[in-house]
């Protein structure tokens, strides 16, 4: 690709909440645009009626903001292609299919979708490409008046010329060639009156002054009719860059219909943005920096020369990395406000802060906040099943030396462990397992000294205590 400004475009349909693998195609997007100093066009293809949904469209909107992308243009900050959703565009597409209707290019199909079936099934039984058998393409103007005026529902076809190749430089995957005879004449009007993908997808890229346009690869097949539509109209043809499909994990495409994760999900999870842009640029497009990437060094590193051709995996162990990365850059006030809905009321601010100093390099998720929260400020839960076999091991002795150890105040932490190191013949694990298992119920966790010093004096007798009954 060239370094001149890009025109790229995100063009979801309102059928559901917005999964990760058209976050990821969204956030590339964005990252073309903005490297090149382009524009970023939000569309909302509406045009399935019956699945589409207002309120699902409001909310990938607010998604897509939380997720840290804005767009030059859009159905939320409007533009000037008068309006960004295909369900308002309809009167723009009848008048370009009677461009390519007073050029024979168009026919009406009669076929039902059980003739179709058939159809298919012969020819995929027979070893041949499914495509259009051209059952209604030589319809005498006659036969087609009969089956309008009778009321026959009608879609309407492309006539693909035959005997041709559609050629195009794909920025991923490089040159495509497809023949014509393997595509068949396809479908740009549905019998509803709803344009097809195929069309209403070309044209509006073609108006908007689409320049780039990035998808999934499951879209390849679908470019060469594309093109033909835009050649037949006299329109632009963007560049096309077709990236490698988002897996899951069971290696499933993600999509909507199959429960993939949604963005929506992650979010009242506590995942942080930023978390989910690092991971989702490194699926399918190789940064050159291995660690973190803020906002600015993200756009500089994009590169569409480094989109990979091979599927890429959602990797929730992989994201929660990036979520430890992402906590660990939020200052104290982000850090704060992020875990609020997790700590307990009026606490006071010096208490506040000292407590989350303690537990943030302990803290993925927001809800991880709540169990150090009633380690410190509630009563003691119940000790995990490796705590309570770290206390018994360590035998009553040892918890009775640490009560009157710990019971004498005014000595530091570090100072004070080592004198009960001394008194029980421990160190190491054996020391320290033992002791912070009765403080805090498990056998790992924040650095005790600064827990400790939040915990009340009678509450710390009390934990030692049942801890000497426990080992007794």
């Amino acid at each position: 690709m060239s370094a001149t400004a890009l025109t790229t475009r995100f063009a979801p349909s309102p059928t559901g909440l917005l999964h990760l693998g058209n976050a990821r195609t969204a956030l590339l997007n964005f990252l073309a645009a903005r490297k090149s100093g382009g524009r970023f066009i939000l569309r909302v293809e509406d045009t399935d009626e019956s699945r589409s949904n207002d309120a699902f469209m409001h909310e990938l909107f607010a998604d897509l903001h939380w997720l840290g992308l804005d767009w030059d243009e859009g159905p939320d900050v409007g533009g000037p292609h008068q309006t960004y959703r295909q369900l308002q565009r309809r009167t723009i597409y009848e008048e370009w299919l009677a461009k390519l209707d007073a050029q024979g290019l168009t026919y009406p199909c009669f076929c039902t979708p059980a003739e179709l079936a058939v159809a298919r099934k012969v020819q995929l039984a027979a070893g041949k490409p499914p495509r259009y058998a051209g059952t209604c393409r030589d319809l005498s103007e006659a036969q087609r008046t009969e089956r309008l005026v009778r009321g026959t529902p009608a879609a309407l076809r492309f006539r693909v010329p035959a005997g041709e190749v559609v050629a195009f430089d794909d920025v991923v995957h490089g040159e495509q060639r497809f023949a014509t005879d393997d595509i068949g004449d396809f479908i740009i009007r549905r019998a509803d009156g709803s344009t097809a993908f195929f069309f209403s997808n070309a044209i509006d890229d073609a108006l908007m002054g689409v320049t780039l346009v990035m998808r999934g690869d499951d879209h390849m097949t679908n470019t060469p009719r594309q093109i033909m539509i835009l050649q037949a109209c006299g329109l632009p043809v963007p560049r096309y860059a077709h990236v490698a499909l988002l897996l899951g994990m069971n290696g499933a495409p993600l999509s909507k219909r199959h429960g993939a994760v949604s963005l929506n999900d992650l979010r009242r999870r506590g995942y942080l943005p930023a978390a989910i842009r690092n991971h989702l640029v490194r699926l399918g497009h190789t940064p050159t920096v291995d660690g973190w990437l803020d906002d600015a060094a993200m756009r500089e590193d994009f590169d569409l020369s480094r989109l990979g051709r091979a599927a890429a995996k959602f990797d929730e162990a992989q994201l929660r990395h990036w979520q430890k990365e992402a906590v660990a850059h939020l200052s104290p006030v982000q850090f704060d406000d992020w875990i609020a809905g997790e700590l307990p009321s009026g606490l006071d601010p010096r208490r506040r802060a000292a407590f989350e100093a303690a537990i943030r390099p302990n803290v993925g998720l927001p809800s991880d906040v709540k169990v150090w929260a009633d380690v410190v400020f509630g009563q003691l839960p119940d000790l995990s099943s490796e705590a309570t076999n770290a206390v018994r091991d360590a035998g009553e002795r040892f918890f009775v030396a640490a009560a009157e150890v710990l019971a004498r105040g005014g000595m530091e932490f570090k100072n004070a462990v080592s004198e009960l190191g001394q008194m029980t013949g421990r160190k190491g694990p054996s020391l320290y397992m033992p002791l912070r298992a009765a403080l805090t119920g498990a056998v790992l966790g924040p650095e005790l000294a600064p827990m400790l010093q939040l915990i009340s004096q009678e509450e710390v007798k009390a934990r030692l205590d049942r801890a000497r009954r426990l080992a007794a």
